[in-house]
């Protein structure tokens, strides 16, 4: 019978701040206002003969270099139906319902989602994890993005 494990990884140092708005449809979006994310990560493997089931450093590590890759930016979805982000030499012009918004583009990052939300920022961030750590032993990695106390959203991989 193969033992397996469930670690949780949650630590101050899987936070990060950023900016961003959710589009609701092709009229109606938030104003732009900011979160303190914060990143929790479940990982469920065998059990190695040395005792072990997952390196704890390695994934605290990868996790906080999750956070750190978002902290302070602003947050665009490139595969929003509803707006348009034009590349300029200094700045993102993002057109929305007939409105221009303007970024400095070393303050932003476009990201390949739909909308800034915890869901989808929980897919992308699992996504970048399981690039990490490919060809790992895991059966499972589960991890969650919370924007707020009581708020949080997360997405599972399973092997």
């Amino acid at each position: 019978m193969e033992k397996l494990t469930t670690l949780y990884i949650s630590k101050e140092s899987h936070k990060f701040s950023a900016a961003h708005y959710t589009i609701f449809s092709a009229t109606e979006r938030e104003r732009l206002h900011g979160h303190n994310y914060a990143l929790t990560l479940k990982v469920i493997a065998p059990i190695g003969p040395n005792g072990f089931s997952a390196d704890y450093n390695v994934y605290k590590n990868r996790v906080a270099q999750l956070a750190e890759s978002l902290d302070e930016y602003m947050l665009l979805p490139a595969h929003s139906p509803y707006q348009q982000i034009e590349e300029q030499a200094d700045r993102y012009l993002v057109t929305f319902n007939g409105q221009e918004l303007q970024f400095p583009r070393s303050d932003t990052l476009v990201l390949p989602i739909r909308n800034v939300t915890v869901e989808e920022l929980s897919w992308y961030l699992l996504d970048k994890l399981l690039e990490l750590s490919a060809g790992e032993d895991l059966r499972e990695l589960e991890l969650s993005v919370a924007s707020g106390p009581g708020q949080r959203a997360a997405a599972i991989w399973r092997a």
